[in-house]
């Protein structure tokens, strides 16, 4: 967000005194919030799934030099970088959830030191910036998630995005120095977005356009030339996939997203607008929100519109100060003020898009991941109440800083217990992980190799036993499931006598206890688990 000349004087003055220590503040509350995540990581925290183990198996090939996927397994789109960054570690210490982690770990790093480094561009206020990183150091249970499980996408979407921000206003404003490099690079992640996932293509773009409103002239010449190429590079892997198998991604997007399946408009704007916002951006218990985390889905549309009403003033500003005949020196940073309203554009666009999808009338608490690109935003949202609880808005009355100030309170705080809910669940999540490996070791104990379970089970099972074990997949019917990866569909169906695996008190289990009434299969229980053993 864009401040005035006087304000940026007293912020830089202000800043040269005494810099060191919000920036050495930030710099503590970043290793805060990779030491809690990492924390998380080895207590089994958050939850894996057989999702996540697809893009396990996934970098378990890679590594052996058995398969380079271009898309996660069992369809043709979503981009498998996640399983590239974790191959080396995959092929090194072996399958485990951590290796792939590490990575995502990784990216949360990359993403809150470059969130903090464009805060400070587009408002020049340190202990501002301290602030948007303190909150992005929270963690609830949907934003580590979003940010940790790597399950195609999500990690390192807000990571580029705050990376293109950056790079557009460098390459608006001219900063100099390393001008090829940042013009390749805007182009190359660009690109690679486009291949990983498309939820992020509203914040490419809206970068995208203050590159052109700012430097349309450098576009059609050297500047324009390596952007392509980088783009081009970028997105090799979805281009070349398309080229040779005639396939388009976005085909696959749309038929994936649901959109021909029916869910009522009520059903979408109260998962869109009600409880997406709360949920999708970390202000919620592990899979829930109760009536008073809602409040900042109500919050966020005036937050959009006043950190848009302040851009668009900062831009008028500058135009009649530009354009004044006395040669008067402009009031506000125009470069600032335009990517802040890219920012609030590219938030509303996916606010939007989400709301009006039918996954957000569908599976509301589990789609609302799709709105984890809203955290880019951050920046410029929370603007407009610093500012006004700390005066800086020239005649604001007293009760909108007090307003202001129970905003910043408010967000904070609503923060901080769903981070502590989610540290509360993980006793829980430690005990499934625990049960999750008795299973593993008691099919090895029985030397049982090729087994049926539900889509849940399977590549979780397979991943973990770095697939001495091999999994099909079974519906609840026990009628063939969605088998990501028809190789262990093919062994399953060639073994003698497979052993079926469910949840113990799943659909699945009920409906296989037939088969042990009828004498077909043996059972054997163990925690959380039900094992359906063949009668020999």
């Amino acid at each position: 967000m864009a401040i005035d000349a006087g304000e940026r004087s007293r912020v830089t003055l202000s800043a040269a005194r005494r810099p060191r220590l919000p920036t050495a503040l930030a710099g503590l509350a970043l290793v805060a919030g990779v030491g809690y995540r990492l924390l998380l990581l080895l207590t089994d925290t958050p939850p894996t799934n057989s999702d996540e183990a697809t893009m396990g198996l996934a970098a378990l090939h890679i590594g052996q030099g058995q398969e380079f996927p271009i898309w996660f397994y069992g369809q043709a789109y979503m981009g498998t970088l996640e399983a590239y960054l974790a191959a080396p570690l995959v092929a090194l210490t072996g399958p485990s959830t951590l290796a792939l982690r590490l990575p995502t770990l990784a990216l949360y790093a990359v993403f809150a030191l470059l969130a903090w480094r464009l805060t400070l561009r587009l408002t020049g206020d340190h202990w501002y910036a301290l602030l948007v990183t303190v909150l992005l150091a929270y963690g609830s249970d949907r934003i580590v998630k979003n940010q940790l499980i790597a399950g195609g996408g999500y990690p390192e979407m807000n990571a580029a995005g705050v990376a293109l921000a950056l790079l557009a206003y460098d390459l608006a404003a001219g900063r100099p120095g390393r001008q090829a490099a940042r013009w390749t690079g805007w182009g190359f992640l660009a690109g690679l977005m486009v291949w990983v996932d498309p939820l992020v293509l509203p914040y490419v773009v809206g970068t995208g356009v203050v590159l052109v409103a700012f430097r349309w002239r450098e576009l059609t010449g050297r500047a324009g030339a390596l952007l392509g190429v980088g783009a081009l590079v970028g997105a090799a892997p979805l281009l070349l996939d398309s080229l040779v198998t005639g396939r388009s991604p976005w085909t696959a997007v749309l038929a994936a997203s649901g959109a021909g399946q029916s869910t009522s408009w009520a059903e979408r704007l109260f998962g869109g607008l009600v409880l997406g916002p709360a949920l999708g951006m970390g202000f919620c218990s592990p899979s829930a929100c109760s009536r008073w985390q809602l409040w900042w889905s109500a919050a966020l549309p005036l937050l959009m519109l006043a950190a848009a009403v302040i851009a668009w003033r900062q831009l008028r500003a500058y135009r009649q100060s530009a354009s004044a005949p006395n040669g008067s020196r402009p009031s506000a940073d125009p470069i600032a003020a335009a990517l802040s309203l890219a920012l609030v554009a590219a938030a509303v666009a996916t606010l939007a898009s989400y709301a009006t999808s039918s996954a957000a009338g569908r599976s509301p608490v589990e789609s609302s991941r799709y709105l984890s690109c809203l955290l880019i935003s951050v920046p410029v949202l929370l603007w407009p109440v610093w500012r006004a609880a700390r005066r800086r808005s020239p005649g604001l009355p007293g009760p909108a800083r007090a307003a202001a100030i129970g905003v910043l309170a408010g967000t904070f705080g609503t923060a901080a217990v769903g981070t502590g809910a989610t540290i509360t669940a993980v006793p829980h999540y430690r005990a499934n992980e625990a049960q999750h490996a008795g299973l593993v070791a008691t099919l090895r104990a029985l030397d049982v190799r090729h087994v049926y379970g539900g889509y849940w089970t399977c590549n979780r099972l397979t991943f973990a036993s770095s697939e001495e074990i091999v999994c099909a997949v079974v519906n609840d019917d026990l009628s063939p499931g969605h088998d990501r990866f028809p190789a262990y569909r093919k062994a399953v169906a060639a073994a003698t006598g497979p052993t079926w695996v469910a949840p113990a008190g799943s659909p699945l289990a009920a409906r296989l206890d037939e088969q042990v009434r009828t004498a077909t299969l043996t059972l054997r229980h163990i925690p959380g688990w039900r094992l359906y053993l063949p009668r020999r």
